[in-house]
């Protein structure tokens, strides 16, 4: 069987075996063509396997409208991919083959084992269960054309020689940069910009922000909930986000600032300035707060120390970085703090300004920004518009949306919808 696919050869080739790799060679398979998946790495979906912290976000249930508007990029381009194989047809996809899910908190969907390798495992299956022939430890180093067609690809094979497969069509999902330690190490990039492509620039999304505020090394661990987070460019605020901010030795992370760093990075890259504006008690005005204060303050014994007071209003390990911020000893008598220190108290507790200096590098990325520019690929098909034969899926695209499972499902309905394989003249 398998010497009379090598002499009938493949309909089409694979190149990557990420979430949209797999799920664009298990379409085509599935739909009866000779599929090859060439993966330079020793195993499949290695960065599904990582993924939601080893959890694996695997989308997001919010309705259609809701979910376009978390698309950050070439929302209306992805429109077409969703449109054929959106976040319920994920669902059911996984559901059938037999991982359970569950929704959890802003509508994240999740398996419910809470095991990312059972995604993984899933896309796998449904590649091997409809025949694709897959190779490990393949890496390829060059997409062929003739006359301007596809006509198939060179690659170095696990023993480190180099050969040639020939075949009508290529689909090239080889991912971003981000994590690449899982193999996404911009290699298609180049082939596509080789074969004419324009790349727009590349820059880490859903990445931690680097602060040089004084206090931050103070904070490493620290997870704030509830809070209220304003993104300011040169002064000027440009988004508004309200949940988890953490911090560590990567930086300030956690769902609001990932949400708000691929602006920050553009800005940055741009030179402009930039800062994170925290209100540590956005369900409080300042008067309400200022009331409170009172209140906790006539609580404590004239002897307490300011730092008590301080762990009445915030986390404790966030007290002594604010009394130094506030310049006010977490061990001065609370009786002894005046109304203008009460006053700063406020101001900081619904301004607490962090200055954005730098960003994480695409090691510690969720997403890459930038790509193979998406007005050079037909959206009906994604096949490519300067190369007939090829087509791209996923992260290679100038794709990027927020945290939330909005990454993944453009993975999978970008793979789908190539992996159809689809022809179309404009």
């Amino acid at each position: 069987m398998e010497a009379q696919m090598q002499k009938q050869g493949f309909d089409v080739i694979v190149v990557g075996a990420g979430a949209a790799g797999l799920m664009a060679a298990g379409t085509a398979a599935q739909q009866g063509r000779r599929v090859l998946l060439l993966e330079k790495m020793e195993k499949s979906g290695r960065k599904v396997r990582i993924t939601g912290k080893g959890r694996c976000n695997v989308t997001n249930a919010r309705p259609a409208e809701e979910f376009a508007s978390q698309v950050r990029t070439n929302a209306a381009f992805f429109a077409p991919a969703f449109a054929g194989f959106d976040n319920r047809a994920t669902m059911r996809f996984f559901e059938r083959r037999g991982v359970k899910l569950e929704v959890e908190r802003g509508d994240r969907v999740f398996p419910k084992s809470g095991k990312a390798w059972d995604i993984a495992n899933a896309l796998l299956d449904y590649c091997v269960d409809n025949g694709v022939e897959i190779r490990y430890d393949t890496r390829v180093t060059e997409i062929l054309t003739l006359s301007g067609r596809v006509f198939g690809v060179k690659y170095i094979n696990k023993r480190g020689f180099e050969r040639k497969e020939e075949c009508p069509a290529v689909i090239l999902a080889t991912g971003g940069v981000s994590y690449p330690a899982t193999g996404s190490t911009g290699d298609g990039y180049a082939f596509a910009a080789d074969l004419g492509h324009t790349i727009e620039p590349l820059r880490p999304s859903l990445t931690p922000l680097v602060t040089s505020h004084p206090q931050a090394r103070y904070l490493d661990r620290l997870l704030l909930r509830n809070i209220r987070a304003t993104l300011y460019i040169d002064n000027a605020p440009v988004r508004e986000e309200f949940g988890e901010l953490g911090f560590s030795e990567r930086g300030i992370e956690g769902a609001v600032a990932l949400r708000m760093s691929r602006d920050a990075v553009d800005a940055l890259i741009d030179g402009h300035r930039v800062k994170l504006v925290v209100d540590l008690k956005p369900a409080l005005s300042e008067e309400v707060l200022r009331e409170r204060i009172a209140r906790e303050r006539a609580e404590l014994a004239p002897t307490e120390f300011f730092g008590e007071l301080l762990r009445k209003l915030v986390p404790q390990p966030l007290v002594h970085p604010l009394a130094r911020e506030l310049d006010i000893h977490s061990k001065d008598y609370v009786s002894k703090i005046t109304d203008a220190q009460v006053t700063r108290l406020i101001r900081t507790l619904k301004g607490l300004t962090f200055p954005i200096t730098d960003y994480a590098p695409f090691e510690y990325a969720v997403t890459t920004a930038g790509g193979v520019r998406c007005e050079e690929v037909n959206p009906r098909t994604l096949e490519s518009l300067k190369v007939p034969g090829l087509y791209l899926a996923g992260e290679v695209l100038d794709l990027d949306a927020n945290t939330g499972g909005y990454n993944l499902q453009i993975a999978f309905s970008t793979g789908r919808l190539a992996g159809q394989l689809k022809k179309e003249t404009r």
